[in-house]
């Protein structure tokens, strides 16, 4: 079993036929007291857990927010957008097939990103992004990955697979850095200089 951290490197995922990331985080007050906190909290913080498919240096599709399954062989699969943060588990997760991958796609990267207007990383709370090793229907933990408190930017780079010489090796990066908001753009640029 692996377990992985950002000083541990890229690791060789031989033997592992299905990965899923899962993002959870709570909701806050977003600094509000009083009845405008209590708003908030049932509100909700909306954050996108995103997978950027890579050729080479190009982003070549997309999974999450509205792209639920973007190679249309369920190889790739995202569960949907938690808009709220609300529940408990992971509120939105990623599961890859990394046997059936498309041969055109190098890389995998993985964002969290408070995407939509009006969201932020500063209105969650307990954000944690997990890597499982789901291979024979089992779920093993490899990692989890929690960005700083400190942070004021809107975009977390989480983890990055990439497949070298047909094996696919995964590398935890848990960066952070500005999007603009509503802008694939912006967020495609963020993902290609990981």
């Amino acid at each position: 079993m692996l377990t992985l951290t950002k000083d541990s490197g890229p690791a060789e995922m031989a033997g592992i036929q299905k990965l899923e990331l899962g993002a959870s985080w709570d909701t806050t007050g977003g600094g509000h007291s009083g009845l405008l906190g209590r708003l908030s909290r049932k509100v909700g913080t909306d954050l996108d857990l995103i997978a950027v498919l890579m050729n080479g240096k190009d982003p070549v599709r997309f999974a999450g927010i509205d792209q639920l399954n973007p190679l249309g062989d369920h190889s790739v699969v995202h569960s949907g957008d938690n808009q709220t943060g609300h529940g408990d588990g992971d509120d939105e997760t990623l599961t890859l097939d990394l046997e059936r991958i498309s041969p055109n796609v190098t890389a995998i990267v993985f964002v969290a990103v408070a995407f939509k207007h009006g969201s932020s990383l500063e209105r969650a709370a307990n954000v944690s992004f997990k890597v499982y090793d789901s291979t024979g229907g089992t779920k093993q933990q490899v990692a989890d990955i929690w960005p700083s408190l400190l942070t004021k930017d809107n975009a977390c780079a989480v983890a990055k697979a990439e497949r070298t010489g047909g094996v696919w090796q995964l590398s935890v990066l848990n960066v952070t850095g500005k999007v603009t908001q509503g802008d694939r753009q912006s967020l495609m640029r963020f993902a290609i200089d990981k």
